[in-house]
């Protein structure tokens, strides 16, 4: 397989995600103002709710088997490495570089979840279309690539909407956390500033004192400035806990302790059993159980139609989270509050490390024996380590209002560059194989 013939099968897919994100960005521009953030923001919930949950589901009950599913127990593995190594990885990134603390999340993020659905949907098929690769006829080879494809797609929707959901989520809670810890003291010096102007303005009145009016400088300061003492001590004293009968404070703290258990058990379920999550939950079940896969799958199935309606739905994922990610770009092309050091770092982590770090793990995985003999399941292993940052992340950004512009700029970057790693390390990986 060419060099040239090899570029061509990695880059298109990335290049369409380009073309098709200019476009979001030219329907959010004041020219066309279609993509408001209005519109945007329900948008998102959509794709999140129906039409994600939807793409998982068709993908994994048309082409996965319960055979399958036990035959390549590795891949589970192989992406709880990458989000590990990833992860790690990012860590270091974030306590060397010290980004802003909302960006925390959303850059490990980055570093760890792939996107391990969609390019793999599309760029699998289009390598075995192409003559001269080390995968057999180009027939079976797309069949079984699909099933590989769809279920790393599940996998990844698994990985994504718990562990990146919550690290996104997080995010958000610590960026929202810091604008409404800035309200309060905002208040206090707007209201400490009118009292003292009107102070000044009585004197000057009754002649007791020259006037005196507030300078911007002095102004600018007294935004700056911290809660009064009135305002920490009725906040210290909020705190404290109220005194029972007999004038000693009244704790609480087994109830405290519970409730604060059934908190965290509840955000875990709630995030676990995110729509998406249970889509490949449930694509999983009918896939491995032929009663229920030929209840919707085949020309004869009963219940086709359903499956028909699905699929139809999961159709609009891919173009929609594209759409919203152009779009999310013309909120500048600048990287907020992103240090140059910090993309680099994101690009490094996931087109020159992971990529290093899968070609060892596939390599000791399969000369121990637990990989199939199959080349293009090896691959596909390889792959994944490859994949630049996943959509859903853009998705997730937009969901919590944290870091939108600085993931849309990841994305930019991370996307070209993805042209040209994604056909390097596609040579190598097929070199190895061959």
């Amino acid at each position: 397989m060419g060099f040239w013939t090899l570029f061509e099968a990695s880059s298109v897919p990335v290049l369409q995600v380009l073309i098709v994100s200019g476009l979001g960005a030219f329907l959010a521009t004041p020219y066309c103002n279609v993509l408001k953030d209005d519109a945007t923001k329900h948008l998102n919930k959509i794709v999140f709710v129906v039409f994600t949950p939807c793409l998982v589901f068709a993908s994994l009950v048309q082409s996965v088997t319960l055979e399958d599913i036990i035959s390549w127990w590795f891949m589970p593995v192989n992406i709880l490495l990458i989000y590990i190594i990833g992860g790690f990885l990012g860590w270091v990134a974030v306590k060397l570089l010290k980004p802003e603390p909302f960006l925390k999340g959303v850059v490990i993020a980055c570093c760890s979840a792939g996107n391990l659905g969609n390019l793999m949907i599309i760029i699998i098929p289009a390598i075995c279309d192409e003559k001269g690769t080390p995968f057999g006829n180009s027939g079976a080879c797309t069949k079984i690539g699909l099933a590989y494809s769809s279920f790393s797609m599940a996998l990844g929707a698994f990985y994504i909407w718990t562990h990146t959901y919550h690290m996104m989520r997080s995010a958000g809670e610590v960026y929202h956390a810091e604008i409404g810890s800035q309200k309060p003291s905002i208040k206090v010096a707007n209201a400490d500033l009118e009292a003292g102007a009107e102070t000044h303005l009585l004197k000057a009145v009754d002649g007791s004192s020259s006037a005196h009016v507030p300078s911007s400088e002095s102004y600018a300061a007294a935004l700056s400035l911290p809660l009064s003492k009135s305002a920490e001590a009725a906040a210290d004293q909020a705190q404290r806990p109220e005194p029972d009968l007999n004038g000693k404070p009244n704790s609480n703290k087994k109830g405290k302790t519970w409730e604060n258990i059934k908190g965290l058990l509840h955000r875990i379920l709630e995030e676990l059993f995110a729509p998406p999550t249970i889509a490949a939950i449930v694509g999983l079940v009918f896939g491995a159980i032929p009663g229920l896969k030929s209840l919707i799958i085949g020309s004869a199935a009963p219940l086709r139609v359903i499956e028909q309606s699905v699929s139809l739905l999961g159709n609009a994922t891919i173009p929609c989270i594209t759409l919203i990610l152009g779009g999310n770009l013309t909120k500048g092309l600048r990287l907020g509050k992103l240090k140059i050091s910090m993309m680099i770092s994101i690009i490094c982590v996931r087109y020159v490390i992971l990529p290093a770090s899968g070609i060892l793990v596939v390599r000791l995985a399969n000369s121990l024996g637990l990989l199939p003999p199959d080349p293009l399941y090896r691959y596909v292993l390889m792959v994944q380590f490859t994949l630049p940052p996943a959509m859903a992340i853009g998705t997730m950004a937009e969901l919590f209002n944290v870091g939108k512009q600085e993931s849309s700029i990841i994305f930019l970057f991370t996307y070209l560059v993805a042209a040209v790693a994604l056909t390097f390390w596609s040579t190598v990986y097929m070199w190895m194989l061959s």
